[in-house]
C-alpha cells in the first residue's frame, strides 16, 4: 500500500461541524467585511452626488467670472444723406438685436442725430445720465429737457443745468456704403464719467 501525504488524510477525514463558536467567528468575519465595503461604496455613492450637486453652485458662484456680454451690434439709422443739412438734433428709432442665451429680441430704441460744431455728425442717447429718464428735444428752448428733475443739455448734448453729473452720452457710430449706423449700449448713471454697462 502507498503511504498517504498528510493533506490527503486529511482530505478523507470526514467533515466535522463547526461548534457555535466558531460560527460566530466567521459570520461577524464575513459581517465585518461586508459591513466596510457597504460603507465604502456609500462614501463613493455620496462624494459622487456631492459632486453632482455642486456643479450648478459653482456656475452660480463663477458665472459673473465668465460670462461674456453680448456682443453690440450695429443698427442702421438711415441714409446719410437725409442728415446732411441738418441744424437741429434730429429723432430716429432704430431696431436693436440683442441675444440672450438662445433667446433673440428686436426692439426700438430712441436716438439723436446732431451735427457738432466741428461738422461731424453725432448719435446721442436719449437716457439721462441722472436716474436713467428719458430725455426729450425741446424746440422752444433749443435745448434737451429731462422731465424728472428738469436737467437741460445743450443742442450737442453738453450738460447746461441740473442734477446730471455729465452731459448726454453719445453712441458709437460709423458710415458704411452711404448708410449711418449706430451701436446703441446703456451707460451707467451718477457717475461723473461716461462707462458702459456690461
Amino acid at each position: 500500500m502507498e503511504k498517504k501525504t498528510a493533506s490527503e488524510e486529511k482530505s478523507m477525514e470526514p467533515r466535522r461541524k463547526p461548534t457555535s463558536g466558531e460560527w460566530v467567528e466567521a459570520s461577524v468575519g464575513d459581517f465585518l467585511e461586508r459591513r466596510s465595503f457597504l460603507a465604502f461604496l456609500l462614501a463613493i455613492g455620496g462624494a459622487l452626488v456631492g459632486g453632482l450637486l455642486s456643479v450648478p453652485l459653482i456656475r452660480f458662484v463663477l458665472h459673473p467670472l465668465l460670462a461674456q456680454t453680448t456682443q453690440l451690434k450695429w443698427s442702421e439709422v438711415g441714409s446719410i444723406d437725409e442728415f446732411k443739412d441738418i441744424v437741429k438734433p434730429v429723432k430716429r428709432v432704430i431696431n436693436v438685436e440683442q441675444r440672450d442665451g438662445w433667446r433673440k429680441v428686436v426692439s426700438e430704441k430712441a436716438i439723436y442725430v446732431i451735427r457738432a460744431a466741428n461738422g461731424q455728425i453725432k448719435v446721442l442717447s436719449p437716457i439721462c445720465p441722472h436716474l436713467g429718464c428719458p430725455v426729450a428735444w425741446s424746440g422752444e428752448l433749443n435745448q434737451f429737457k429731462c422731465p424728472c428733475h428738469v436737467g437741460a443739455f445743450s443742442p450737442e448734448g453738453a450738460l447746461i443745468s441740473g442734477p446730471p453729473p455729465r452731459g448726454m452720452d453719445d453712441l458709437d457710430a460709423k458710415v458704411e456704403n452711404g448708410r449711418l449706423l449706430v451701436q446703441y449700449q446703456y451707460f451707467r448713471s451718477l457717475v461723473p464719467k461716461k462707462e458702459p454697462m456690461t
